[in-house]
């Protein structure tokens, strides 16, 4: 007999994507498929218009940490994190309602993934529900999802809600906001200059060699959050999901940051300025929205603490 789902445990492993926890990841900036039948028709007709949003161009940051070693270490803290929350009877069984919900959304969300990312069609995406009071959610490289029950519980999220957060995270993963990160922390700190100059390509093996650690502590840019969420709206609207809830949703949020901040908003832009780029936006996404088939299923949120549920 499995042992009863603690929604309240307290897990002490660090997945901080947004540091390390998005997210909390991406190989090619702008992949767009079926754009460029090749350099000759390119040169005889112009480039179609892709619908949907506009993020710009990939960092040369990310080529100079290997995409595969930072997935490899996203895996290792990812299991690390549901190891800790397993032994404390806090990872969702398969057949929990939330985790059901998740995985159903996350499933609806991943076709449209490669098309920002073509090494997102060989990732093993996973998702977790995380039994936690703490307000988060992340993506990490690879495709690890994780949401904590005090995101879904506090906020009473709709699945349309649900969908922005979760999209909002893939991005974070399809675009390697983390690579990018991690490759940036190298070429300021010199390791890349002082390995290719004394030891060869021995500082950029040390400096990927600590990849792990930085997954911990690694913090995203406005510039990120803002990409994010876009690439996330996007998404969420192919999958069947209401882009208008990027609206509701950070207004949720700006009530929930009345106290002190949720660790989701740690890094993030104002909720007011977010909720005015997603607006501006919502014209890209809403013909995608139209045209996109609607869930065959709806879900609820998790019952509040204190009603007796």
């Amino acid at each position: 007999m499995n042992a009863p789902f603690v929604e309240d445990a307290r897990i002490t492993t660090r997945v901080d994507l947004h540091g390390g926890r998005c997210g909390c990841p991406l190989h090619a900036r702008r992949l767009f498929t079926g754009l460029l039948a090749g350099a000759a028709a390119t040169a005889t007709f112009p480039a179609l218009a892709r619908e949907g949003v506009e993020v710009g161009g990939n960092s040369k940051f990310t080529k100079l940490v290997s995409a595969e070693q930072v997935e490899a270490a996203a895996r290792q803290q990812y299991l690390q994190l549901r190891q800790e929350a397993n032994g404390k009877g806090a990872l969702a069984p398969a057949n929990h309602p939330q985790q059901r919900r998740l995985q159903f959304i996350a499933d609806r969300l991943i076709p449209y993934t490669h098309e920002w990312n073509a090494r997102a069609r060989d990732w093993r995406w996973e998702v977790s529900l995380i039994g936690s009071k703490e307000v988060n959610a992340f993506c990490m490289p690879g495709g690890k999802i994780a949401f904590y029950v005090g995101i879904l519980q506090l906020l009473q999220l709709t699945d349309d809600e649900v969908a922005m957060i979760m999209g909002h995270e893939m991005a974070h993963a399809l675009r390697e906001h983390a690579r990018e990160r991690m490759g940036k922390q190298a070429a300021t700190s010199g390791l890349i200059e002082l390995g290719a100059a004394v030891f060869g390509l021995g500082g950029l093996a040390r400096s990927a060699a600590d990849i792990g650690g930085q997954l911990l502590t690694l913090k995203f840019g406005r510039q990120d959050e803002s990409e994010a969420d876009l690439v996330g709206m996007e998404l969420a609207a192919r999958a069947g999901y209401n882009p208008q809830a990027g609206v509701t949703l950070w207004q949720k949020m700006a009530e929930a940051s009345k106290g002190a901040p949720p660790q989701f908003l740690s890094t993030h832009p104002s909720s007011g300025s977010r909720i005015q780029d997603i607006e501006a936006n919502l014209p890209k996404v809403t013909p995608l929205y139209a045209r996109a088939a609607r869930p065959p299923r709806q879900f609820g949120p998790p019952a509040l603490r204190g009603n007796g549920s």
